[in-house]
């Protein structure tokens, strides 16, 4: 039972909650691939791998559950120093910071968000027909 005043999330905004989760997971992901291999000046602007931090959302009035992007951190590797005195960027020493991209897992990373994406938009697709023939045989 729903309490007053509160609305129960239907199937469409848990699903759509959900493919927006993983829009930020494509989107952080899609960065860390374009930034694979910078470099910098200096550590502290080297670029950092980023990663969205989920939180399971439980709606007690329909009982359903579903996700939130709580914030997006910096993760995995530090920055590498690498020895490269012709690089326009290179410090006093000769040396530049080297964002640490994992690109394989960058890319699996991908995939997975790409995937339940998709796994969401069917659910919607399903959900939409079954309230169609739903209709259409209520006539």
């Amino acid at each position: 039972m729903a309490l007053p005043g509160s609305n129960p999330m239907n199937i469409f905004q848990v699903s759509g909650r959900a493919m927006s989760a993983q829009l930020v997971r494509m989107n952080t992901t899609a960065s860390n691939l374009a930034n694979a291999g910078a470099v910098s000046s200096s550590e502290a602007a080297a670029y950092r791998t980023m990663k969205p931090v989920f939180r399971t959302h439980f709606d007690a009035a329909s009982q359903m559950a579903t996700v939130d992007v709580e914030q997006v951190k910096t993760a995995g590797e530090a920055p590498t120093k690498r020895y490269d005195p012709g690089n326009p960027l290179a410090d006093a020493e000769g040396n530049v910071w080297e964002s640490a991209v994992d690109e394989t897992r960058e890319l699996v990373d991908m995939m997975e968000a790409a995937r339940s994406y998709q796994n969401n938009v069917e659910v919607m697709q399903t959900a939409k027909s079954l309230i169609t023939e739903t209709l259409r045989l209520g006539r």
